[in-house]
């Protein structure tokens, strides 16, 4: 695995994805697309699976309250909601979450549920606004990184929520940091954005894209991540090399993913992926892609590749030199400037070293009370987690990473 790059974006994006607080995401790799194994049904199969759990639960026992305040509940079926979510962040990226991880996971969930409603109660109309707008601005990010809406809406599907409820967590979310960075009076000047990026130049290179279509076949079954019967698998080596042909006798190569790519959020685009550097690559779709596609000349196609989730043909269609990027440049993958990065990173920073005697103010306001024996258990353990961590890593829930 090559160096990462480190250009500085939010995990936020792809928490929002799966309707989940920020709560140990902060050293998972931003996934700035969706690997196949995803996007053919692994992850949301695991999704649908979890969500379909979690309102099984709810019937069961019913949807008590948790959580409460001067002015606000937490019931169970948001912190099911919210832990569903982190667990499909986790094992999207092949993670699992111990006995010992889960009640700690819990209580830092219910936790931010909780300081998410103070801080709502704190907001005004101006950090409403701001709020609804940097919500939007994450999900036309959503949007893009999908490839369509039609690949989100699917996305959304597997995942138990939809657009309307993304929306509505998005926007809460993002009203409660709007609010709180007022509150602590946390703000940061442009000679603070300019001195980060002096001084941190490796944390803005940009290494060599390669931008590609392709035609997959897969050789797993996606729903249950099993490898598929041997004759099957034959069939589809066999498939793949007859495509071949047709892509060397001069087929449209285009035309061809559509009709046979089992890549359900590239084939509606022709095959066509984003721009990615190789470590990119070689983390979303393996190393043997990402040796053949670097290794390819503009518009030459690639020989039949062989990957673990199946068979694919790889056409190069151009290469993006390494560079630098300037403050003015739009970080990869996320829509926004290299300058609004280094602001929202320095941000949190600050915001995390306050906010910690700020936010325990205000449950002692609020006279929060944790209802469950468990769950008040599993706040005191997260609490002694965080209270544990190395000094810099509370304040590294967004950190210089690609």
């Amino acid at each position: 695995m090559k160096n990462k790059t480190k250009l500085i974006f939010s995990a936020a994006i792809a928490a929002g994805l799966l309707a989940l607080p920020r709560v140990q995401a902060a050293n998972s790799e931003e996934p700035a697309l969706t690997p196949p194994a995803a996007t053919a049904g692994a992850s949301t199969n695991d999704m649908s699976t979890n969500t379909s759990v979690a309102n099984t639960m709810t019937e069961l026992f019913g949807d008590p309250v948790i959580a409460q305040g001067k002015g606000f509940e937490v019931k169970q079926s948001e912190l099911d909601e919210a832990m569903v979510g982190i667990r499909s962040f986790i094992e999207s990226r092949g993670g699992t979450i111990t006995p010992a991880e889960l009640p700690v996971l819990q209580g830092q969930a219910l936790d931010e549920l909780i300081q998410v409603q103070l801080l709502l109660q704190k907001a005004t109309d101006a950090d409403k606004a701001e709020g609804k707008k940097e919500a939007d601005d994450k999900i036309a990010a959503l949007r893009k990184a999908a490839g369509s809406d039609e690949a989100l809406d699917a996305q959304l599907k597997a995942a138990g929520t939809t657009l309307d409820q993304l929306q509505a967590k998005v926007t809460q979310d993002a009203t409660a940091s709007v609010a709180l960075q007022r509150l602590l009076n946390v703000t940061v000047s442009n000679s603070e954005i300019e001195q980060y990026y002096t001084n941190h130049p490796t944390d803005f290179e940009q290494p060599e894209q390669a931008h590609v279509r392709h035609i997959l076949l897969l050789k797993v079954d996606m729903a249950t991540h099993a490898p598929l019967p041997d004759d099957q698998i034959q069939a589809k080596q066999q498939q793949i090399e007859d495509i071949l042909k047709k892509v060397r006798a001069g087929g449209d190569f285009a035309q061809l993913a559509e009709q046979y790519s089992e890549d359900q959020a590239s084939k509606d685009k022709g095959g066509e992926l984003d721009p990615m550097s190789s470590d990119q690559m070689d983390y979303l779709f393996g190393p043997e892609f990402e040796a053949a596609a670097f290794s390819l000349t503009n518009n030459q196609i690639s020989d039949v590749v062989t990957t673990p989730y199946g068979f694919d043909i790889i056409q190069l269609l151009d290469k993006t030199p390494s560079k630098q990027l300037t403050l003015t440049d739009t970080v990869p993958q996320t829509g926004i400037s290299v300058s609004d990065a280094v602001k929202d990173f320095l941000t949190r920073q600050k915001v995390n070293k306050s906010k910690d005697q700020y936010l325990a103010g205000l449950k002692k306001e609020a006279d929060v009370q944790i209802l469950d024996p468990d769950l008040k258990a599993a706040m005191e353990a997260a609490e002694s987690a965080a209270t544990n961590m190395p000094p810099d890593a509370a304040s590294s829930d967004v950190a210089p990473q690609n």
